[in-house]
């Protein structure tokens, strides 16, 4: 049994980096091994933060030790906590790295923590490379790379990325696992019931919060395809703006697109997104940029076919023709790929493949490939 301490966003914070977290936590615990998670009492300063809140509300998890102890802006609090970890010698430090901002934190916690000549730290990356650059990145981003003993990525893209850093530490690619913490799927029509949607048309869904990189305004573009307007393909989008609304407003009330886009466009609580998934017949991530996606794994919890773009390591996780299509970022080329689905009746197959496919990424193996580097450091 080890020691594990995870630092990164867990509750009250909310979001997917937050819920994977805890679910990683729990399988080491599972597995045997003490666990905590210490997060953020400052995780985003205010005028940083784009979203209308980064916290949830509800109790705590009563299965988790989860305290907050650090500030991404109070270097005392990044003192404090690396020496505390100093003295308390947990086998493995894994620190979740995600934005360059958060480097120094991170990075000064990890070097503190290792003048005890006991503890390894680990680097789980979901960005090296963040999808909206400042100056200042690299340099931030080679600190906490300098800081870390080895890193583990869910990309292959991440790793190439990671290696212009550092080219020796070991780094292990292991894929993301499927966030399965969403409750079972829902019957199709009672979900479409619950969300108050007309039960005679088809839908589709774009998750999560609303961003340049993510293309939401392409799929809008897509959506005008008079294939799908003859089909009656509806968009659901599901996610809070992190930017002006006003361009993408603008699509949504165009002539082509009227009655045919439902915008939920706030943040979808957790015990709502199994209802999202389990209405709509594919989910469209079509995004500019992309390192790997906690909405992939969603999809395939729900067992949802897929349309991505052919970006980061988007098309690592979707075998194209099977479970989805992978495509270029290209408006008329994704309608022609959500157009070819409905055309098709691809829908039973794909869930088919889907079900064998996923069994890949389970949070057992995943947490297991974590220990195993840890093991040879």
């Amino acid at each position: 049994m080890s020691y594990i301490v995870i630092v990164g966003p867990a509750y009250p914070f909310r979001g997917g980096i937050a819920t994977f977290n805890e679910s990683l936590a729990r399988t080491w615990q599972a597995q045997g091994h003490e666990v905590e998670i210490i997060t953020f009492t400052t995780q985003y300063p205010s005028f940083l933060f784009p979203g209308k809140s980064q916290l949830v509300e509800g109790p705590a998890p009563a299965d988790l030790k989860i305290t907050r102890e650090l500030s991404s802006v109070n270097p005392a609090s990044w003192f404090a906590l690396g020496v505390k970890l100093q003295k308390k010698r947990p086998d493995l430090v894994l620190l979740r790295y995600w934005l360059p901002f958060m480097a120094p934190a991170l990075g000064t916690v990890a070097n503190l923590v290792k003048r005890n000549k006991h503890t390894k730290v680990i680097g789980l990356t979901d960005n090296v490379v963040p999808h909206e650059k400042r100056i200042g990145d690299t340099m931030l981003t080679q600190y906490f790379v300098n800081s870390c003993n080895a890193f583990v990525t869910m990309s292959e893209m991440v790793t190439t990325d990671l290696r212009k850093f550092d080219k020796a530490k070991p780094v292990i690619c292991q894929p993301h696992p499927i966030y399965d913490t969403y409750g079972a799927k829902v019957d199709k029509l009672e979900a479409q019931k619950k969300l108050q949607l007309p039960l005679e048309d088809r839908y589709i869904l774009f998750f999560g919060f609303i961003r340049h990189y993510k293309g939401l305004d392409i799929l809008l573009e897509a959506m005008k395809d008079e294939h799908l307007q003859m089909l009656g393909v509806k968009l659901i989008i599901a996610g809070e703006y992190y930017e002006p609304e006003a361009p993408y407003q603008k699509l949504i009330e165009s002539e082509e697109l009227k009655g045919r886009v439902i915008a939920r466009t706030e943040f979808i609580p957790h015990e709502e997104v199994a209802l999202f998934f389990s209405a709509v017949d594919l989910v469209v991530q079509p995004y500019r940029t992309a390192t790997q996606s906690g909405v992939t794994q969603i999809a395939y919890h729900f067992d949802k076919p897929m349309v991505v773009t052919k970006v980061g390591g988007l098309a690592e996780m979707i075998p194209d023709g099977k479970v989805g299509y992978v495509t270029e970022v290209d408006a008329g080329k994704i309608a022609k790929a959500v157009y070819q689905y409905y055309s098709e009746n691809k829908e039973e197959e794909m869930v088919e493949q889907i079900k064998e496919e996923k069994k890949k990424y389970s949070w057992e193996k995943f947490a297991e490939a974590i220990i195993e580097q840890y093991e040879k450091l």
